[in-house]
Protein backbone atom coordinates (compact mmCIF):
# COMPACT_ATOMS: atom_id res chain seq x y z
CA UNK A 1 0.00 0.00 0.00
CA UNK A 2 0.85 3.87 -0.34
CA UNK A 3 -0.20 6.69 0.73
CA UNK A 4 -1.18 8.58 -1.94
CA UNK A 5 -2.60 12.73 -2.87
CA UNK A 6 -6.02 13.43 -4.92
CA UNK A 7 -5.58 16.92 -4.64
CA UNK A 8 -9.38 17.76 -5.15
CA UNK A 9 -10.45 15.45 -2.18
CA UNK A 10 -8.73 18.27 -0.40
CA UNK A 11 -10.56 21.16 -2.21
CA UNK A 12 -7.22 21.82 -4.12
CA UNK A 13 -8.48 22.77 -8.06
CA UNK A 14 -6.89 23.92 -11.07
CA UNK A 15 -3.43 22.54 -10.56
CA UNK A 16 -1.76 21.28 -13.82
CA UNK A 17 -0.24 17.87 -13.72
CA UNK A 18 3.14 18.78 -12.95
CA UNK A 19 2.23 21.26 -10.35
CA UNK A 20 0.18 18.46 -8.65
CA UNK A 21 2.76 16.11 -8.89
CA UNK A 22 4.80 18.43 -7.04
CA UNK A 23 2.54 18.97 -4.28
CA UNK A 24 2.57 15.23 -3.98
CA UNK A 25 6.11 15.12 -3.59
CA UNK A 26 6.70 18.21 -1.18
CA UNK A 27 3.51 17.21 1.14
CA UNK A 28 4.96 13.68 1.75
CA UNK A 29 2.66 11.51 -0.69
CA UNK A 30 3.86 8.51 -2.61
CA UNK A 31 1.83 8.76 -5.19
CA UNK A 32 -0.86 10.97 -6.82
CA UNK A 33 -4.60 10.48 -7.99
CA UNK A 34 -4.05 12.17 -11.61
CA UNK A 35 -6.21 13.07 -14.71
CA UNK A 36 -5.49 11.27 -17.99
CA UNK A 37 -6.63 13.70 -19.83
CA UNK A 38 -3.91 15.85 -18.01
CA UNK A 39 -1.13 12.83 -18.81
CA UNK A 40 -2.44 12.48 -22.63
CA UNK A 41 -1.99 16.19 -23.44
CA UNK A 42 1.89 16.38 -21.49
CA UNK A 43 2.46 13.38 -23.01
CA UNK A 44 1.31 14.80 -26.58
CA UNK A 45 4.18 18.00 -25.93
CA UNK A 46 6.63 15.67 -23.97
CA UNK A 47 5.99 12.24 -25.25
CA UNK A 48 5.13 9.19 -22.82
CA UNK A 49 8.44 9.64 -21.90
CA UNK A 50 8.11 13.47 -20.50
CA UNK A 51 4.90 12.28 -18.20
CA UNK A 52 7.37 8.62 -17.02
CA UNK A 53 10.34 11.29 -15.91
CA UNK A 54 7.77 13.94 -14.29
CA UNK A 55 6.69 11.17 -11.71
CA UNK A 56 9.79 9.03 -11.46
CA UNK A 57 11.39 12.34 -10.83
CA UNK A 58 9.59 13.09 -8.22
CA UNK A 59 9.75 9.99 -6.64
CA UNK A 60 5.51 9.73 -7.63
CA UNK A 61 3.98 6.55 -7.80
CA UNK A 62 0.67 6.40 -9.98
CA UNK A 63 -2.41 5.85 -8.08
CA UNK A 64 -5.64 5.51 -9.81
CA UNK A 65 -6.92 8.24 -12.77
CA UNK A 66 -10.26 9.44 -13.12
CA UNK A 67 -12.04 7.36 -15.35
CA UNK A 68 -12.84 9.98 -18.72
CA UNK A 69 -16.18 8.62 -19.49
CA UNK A 70 -19.73 10.19 -18.64
CA UNK A 71 -21.25 7.16 -18.33
CA UNK A 72 -23.91 8.60 -16.38
CA UNK A 73 -24.86 11.07 -19.16
CA UNK A 74 -26.65 11.46 -22.63
CA UNK A 75 -25.98 8.56 -25.41
CA UNK A 76 -24.43 11.25 -27.46
CA UNK A 77 -21.61 12.14 -24.48
CA UNK A 78 -21.56 8.60 -23.41
CA UNK A 79 -20.72 7.03 -26.85
CA UNK A 80 -18.07 10.24 -27.36
CA UNK A 81 -16.09 9.75 -24.13
CA UNK A 82 -16.01 5.34 -24.62
CA UNK A 83 -14.63 6.26 -28.35
CA UNK A 84 -11.77 7.69 -26.07
CA UNK A 85 -11.12 5.99 -23.78
CA UNK A 86 -9.42 3.21 -25.50
CA UNK A 87 -6.46 5.62 -26.41
CA UNK A 88 -6.32 6.73 -22.78
CA UNK A 89 -6.43 3.44 -21.65
CA UNK A 90 -3.22 2.84 -24.08
CA UNK A 91 -1.44 5.82 -22.56
CA UNK A 92 -2.06 4.38 -19.15
CA UNK A 93 -0.91 0.90 -19.94
CA UNK A 94 2.14 2.81 -21.56
CA UNK A 95 2.67 4.54 -18.31
CA UNK A 96 2.48 1.53 -15.96
CA UNK A 97 -0.76 3.17 -14.44
CA UNK A 98 -3.30 0.21 -14.39
CA UNK A 99 -5.88 1.42 -12.07
CA UNK A 100 -9.21 3.90 -13.09
CA UNK A 101 -12.21 4.29 -11.14
CA UNK A 102 -15.69 5.43 -10.85
CA UNK A 103 -18.90 5.82 -8.27
CA UNK A 104 -22.25 4.50 -8.62
CA UNK A 105 -25.41 6.33 -7.51
CA UNK A 106 -27.50 4.32 -4.76
CA UNK A 107 -30.61 5.45 -5.92
CA UNK A 108 -32.54 6.65 -9.28
CA UNK A 109 -35.45 8.78 -9.90
CA UNK A 110 -36.87 7.37 -12.82
CA UNK A 111 -35.31 3.48 -12.89
CA UNK A 112 -36.51 0.67 -10.32
CA UNK A 113 -33.84 -1.70 -9.10
CA UNK A 114 -33.98 -4.20 -12.52
CA UNK A 115 -34.31 -1.72 -14.42
CA UNK A 116 -31.45 0.57 -13.54
CA UNK A 117 -29.38 -2.75 -12.76
CA UNK A 118 -29.71 -3.57 -16.58
CA UNK A 119 -28.70 0.31 -17.65
CA UNK A 120 -25.67 0.17 -15.53
CA UNK A 121 -24.26 -3.10 -17.01
CA UNK A 122 -25.24 -1.76 -20.76
CA UNK A 123 -23.01 1.23 -19.29
CA UNK A 124 -20.21 -0.74 -17.71
CA UNK A 125 -19.69 -3.34 -19.54
CA UNK A 126 -18.27 -1.26 -22.77
CA UNK A 127 -15.98 0.76 -20.56
CA UNK A 128 -14.77 -2.72 -19.09
CA UNK A 129 -14.17 -4.04 -22.22
CA UNK A 130 -12.08 -0.71 -23.42
CA UNK A 131 -10.32 -1.16 -20.28
CA UNK A 132 -9.88 -4.93 -20.64
CA UNK A 133 -7.60 -4.62 -24.04
CA UNK A 134 -4.90 -2.72 -22.47
CA UNK A 135 -4.76 -4.41 -18.67
CA UNK A 136 -5.85 -1.24 -17.21
CA UNK A 137 -8.01 -2.36 -13.89
CA UNK A 138 -11.57 -0.96 -13.13
CA UNK A 139 -12.76 0.24 -10.13
CA UNK A 140 -16.81 0.74 -8.79
CA UNK A 141 -17.69 2.60 -5.53
CA UNK A 142 -20.66 2.26 -3.54
CA UNK A 143 -22.06 5.17 -1.79
CA UNK A 144 -22.93 3.98 1.48
CA UNK A 145 -24.88 6.92 3.65
CA UNK A 146 -29.05 6.89 3.93
CA UNK A 147 -29.57 9.91 2.60
CA UNK A 148 -28.28 9.42 -0.34
CA UNK A 149 -31.07 6.78 -0.47
CA UNK A 150 -34.40 8.55 0.34
CA UNK A 151 -37.90 7.43 0.17
CA UNK A 152 -38.98 9.22 -2.90
CA UNK A 153 -36.33 7.62 -4.81
CA UNK A 154 -35.49 3.91 -6.49
CA UNK A 155 -33.12 2.48 -4.08
CA UNK A 156 -29.93 1.20 -5.97
CA UNK A 157 -26.89 -1.16 -5.03
CA UNK A 158 -25.04 0.68 -1.82
CA UNK A 159 -22.96 -2.39 -0.27
CA UNK A 160 -19.95 -3.80 -0.72
CA UNK A 161 -22.08 -7.32 -1.37
CA UNK A 162 -23.95 -5.75 -3.96
CA UNK A 163 -21.39 -4.26 -6.01
CA UNK A 164 -19.51 -7.00 -6.17
CA UNK A 165 -22.08 -8.73 -7.18
CA UNK A 166 -22.68 -6.11 -10.40
CA UNK A 167 -18.82 -6.14 -11.08
CA UNK A 168 -19.15 -9.94 -11.26
CA UNK A 169 -21.69 -9.40 -13.89
CA UNK A 170 -20.32 -7.33 -15.76
CA UNK A 171 -17.99 -10.88 -17.20
CA UNK A 172 -14.42 -9.11 -17.37
CA UNK A 173 -11.83 -10.26 -15.04
CA UNK A 174 -10.45 -6.33 -14.63
CA UNK A 175 -13.80 -5.18 -12.78
CA UNK A 176 -13.31 -4.74 -8.80
CA UNK A 177 -14.11 -2.24 -6.12
CA UNK A 178 -12.97 1.20 -5.07
CA UNK A 179 -13.60 0.52 -1.45
CA UNK A 180 -14.05 3.56 0.32
CA UNK A 181 -13.99 2.99 4.22
CA UNK A 182 -16.47 5.63 4.97
CA UNK A 183 -18.96 4.20 2.77
CA UNK A 184 -18.35 0.73 4.24
CA UNK A 185 -19.22 2.35 7.60
CA UNK A 186 -22.55 4.71 6.52
CA UNK A 187 -23.67 1.49 4.30
CA UNK A 188 -23.88 -0.30 7.37
CA UNK A 189 -20.74 -2.94 6.78
CA UNK A 190 -18.51 -3.59 9.15
CA UNK A 191 -14.51 -4.42 9.20
CA UNK A 192 -14.50 -8.06 9.12
CA UNK A 193 -16.98 -8.12 5.66
CA UNK A 194 -13.10 -8.18 3.90
CA UNK A 195 -12.58 -11.26 5.27
CA UNK A 196 -14.90 -12.66 2.25
CA UNK A 197 -12.51 -10.42 -0.77
CA UNK A 198 -8.87 -10.81 -1.58
CA UNK A 199 -6.28 -8.16 -3.24
CA UNK A 200 -7.99 -8.85 -6.63
CA UNK A 201 -11.08 -7.28 -5.67
CA UNK A 202 -10.06 -4.24 -4.78
CA UNK A 203 -8.89 -2.15 -7.68
CA UNK A 204 -8.43 0.90 -5.02
CA UNK A 205 -9.05 2.73 -1.84
CA UNK A 206 -10.47 5.79 0.10
CA UNK A 207 -9.81 7.04 3.89
CA UNK A 208 -11.51 8.95 5.84
CA UNK A 209 -13.78 9.69 9.59
CA UNK A 210 -16.94 11.06 10.22
CA UNK A 211 -18.53 13.84 12.09
CA UNK A 212 -19.21 12.74 16.09
CA UNK A 213 -22.78 12.07 17.81
CA UNK A 214 -24.81 11.36 14.72
CA UNK A 215 -26.92 8.54 14.17
CA UNK A 216 -26.49 6.53 10.91
CA UNK A 217 -29.44 7.96 9.13
CA UNK A 218 -28.08 11.38 9.59
CA UNK A 219 -24.48 11.01 7.92
CA UNK A 220 -24.21 13.39 5.15
CA UNK A 221 -22.02 12.18 2.00
CA UNK A 222 -19.73 15.45 1.39
CA UNK A 223 -19.57 15.92 4.81
CA UNK A 224 -16.80 13.51 6.83
CA UNK A 225 -13.35 14.61 8.39
CA UNK A 226 -9.76 13.68 8.54
CA UNK A 227 -8.73 9.84 8.97
CA UNK A 228 -8.60 9.44 12.39
CA UNK A 229 -9.79 13.16 13.72
CA UNK A 230 -12.56 11.94 15.33
CA UNK A 231 -12.18 8.07 16.01
CA UNK A 232 -15.48 7.33 14.75
CA UNK A 233 -14.48 5.08 11.61
CA UNK A 234 -12.40 1.82 12.67
CA UNK A 235 -10.03 2.97 10.73
CA UNK A 236 -7.28 1.05 12.63
CA UNK A 237 -9.01 -2.13 12.04
CA UNK A 238 -9.73 -1.28 8.34
CA UNK A 239 -5.79 -0.75 7.37
CA UNK A 240 -5.07 -3.86 9.30
CA UNK A 241 -7.54 -5.97 7.43
CA UNK A 242 -6.15 -4.41 4.18
CA UNK A 243 -2.51 -5.25 5.08
CA UNK A 244 -3.71 -9.02 5.78
CA UNK A 245 -5.07 -8.86 2.34
CA UNK A 246 -1.92 -8.13 1.53
CA UNK A 247 -3.50 -5.17 -0.49
CA UNK A 248 -0.62 -3.08 -2.61
CA UNK A 249 -2.24 -0.08 -4.34
CA UNK A 250 -2.82 3.38 -3.42
CA UNK A 251 -5.16 4.32 -0.49
CA UNK A 252 -6.38 8.55 -0.74
CA UNK A 253 -7.12 10.46 2.35
CA UNK A 254 -10.83 12.12 0.98
CA UNK A 255 -11.92 13.95 3.86
CA UNK A 256 -14.47 16.57 1.88
CA UNK A 257 -12.99 18.70 4.81
CA UNK A 258 -14.78 22.12 4.99
CA UNK A 259 -11.97 22.86 7.25
CA UNK A 260 -9.18 22.39 4.70
CA UNK A 261 -11.64 23.57 1.93
CA UNK A 262 -11.60 26.89 3.36
CA UNK A 263 -7.53 26.73 3.43
CA UNK A 264 -5.61 28.84 0.88
CA UNK A 265 -2.48 27.08 1.58
CA UNK A 266 -2.29 23.81 -0.69
CA UNK A 267 0.88 23.33 0.29
CA UNK A 268 -0.41 23.61 4.55
CA UNK A 269 -3.36 21.69 3.19
CA UNK A 270 -1.83 18.41 2.24
CA UNK A 271 0.82 18.36 4.62
CA UNK A 272 -1.73 17.96 7.06
CA UNK A 273 -3.64 15.79 4.91
CA UNK A 274 -0.10 13.64 4.63
CA UNK A 275 0.41 13.88 8.69
CA UNK A 276 -3.05 12.34 9.06
CA UNK A 277 -1.91 9.60 7.05
CA UNK A 278 1.25 8.93 8.70
CA UNK A 279 -0.42 8.80 12.06
CA UNK A 280 -3.05 6.27 10.16
CA UNK A 281 -0.18 4.32 9.28
CA UNK A 282 1.49 4.66 12.62
CA UNK A 283 -1.73 3.75 14.80
CA UNK A 284 -2.73 0.34 11.80
CA UNK A 285 1.28 -0.47 12.53
CA UNK A 286 2.30 -0.70 8.89
CA UNK A 287 5.91 0.02 7.60
CA UNK A 288 6.14 3.66 7.02
CA UNK A 289 7.82 4.63 3.37
CA UNK A 290 5.77 4.19 -0.06
CA UNK A 291 8.19 2.86 -1.93
CA UNK A 292 7.94 -0.95 -0.27
CA UNK A 293 5.38 -3.22 0.13
CA UNK A 294 3.69 -2.79 3.85
CA UNK A 295 2.81 -5.31 5.98
CA UNK A 296 2.20 -5.26 9.26
CA UNK A 297 4.51 -4.79 11.59
CA UNK A 298 5.37 -8.12 14.17
CA UNK A 299 3.89 -6.82 17.66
Amino acid sequence: MYKTLSPGAIGIRGLSLADSVALAARSGFGGLDFSIEQAAQLAEASGVEGVKALFDEAGIRYGAWGLPVRWQGDETDWQADLEKLPRYAALAAELGADRTSTWCPSSSDTRAFDENYAWHISRFQPIAAALAEHGIRFGIEFLGPQTLRPAHKHVFIYDMAGMLELTAALGTDNVGLLLDAWHLYTSGGAVDDLDSISNADIVNVHVNDAPRGLQMHEYIDNDRRLPLETGVLPLREFMQKLAQLEYDGPVTPEPFSARLNAMNDDLQAARITAESMNQLWGLAGLVQGNRVKNYLLQQ
